[in-house]
């Protein structure tokens, strides 16, 4: 499953990173025609993508123990979106073997005491 899932989000990185070089050499973020922004589908569908980032970064939140990784991911996630997203999940992935559980993934490892 590990390896799956290392495949699965090379292939979101790759996607993100080539759709948004593509729709970037078309036109510009801010030259989005006004009756796109404004469209209510079109604010709707942010909506739901911004509070999927935020469920999200819940998980980072939790996994993360530093204040700064955990602002800077939040950051990140916010301005990059699926690209953050899949390059947190990446590093995860490889911190982990390849025959490790969900859990193992999922999970926060306890802080050894010494």
């Amino acid at each position: 499953m590990i390896n799956f899932l290392r495949v699965a989000y090379v292939g979101v990185i790759l996607t993100m990173l080539g759709v948004t070089g593509w729709a970037s050499s078309q036109v510009a973020l801010w030259d989005t025609p006004r009756a796109v922004v404004l469209h209510p589908w079109f604010i709707a569908t942010l909506f739901d993508t911004y509070f999927a980032f935020l469920v999200f970064y819940a998980w980072v939140a939790y996994k993360e123990r530093g204040w700064i990784a955990r602002v800077l991911w939040l950051l990140g996630i916010l301005a990059l979106g699926n690209i953050a997203i899949g390059a947190y999940m990446l590093i995860q992935l490889f911190r982990v073997p390849a025959n490790a559980t969900m859990e193992d993934l999922l999970l926060r490892k306890p802080v050894r005491r010494l």
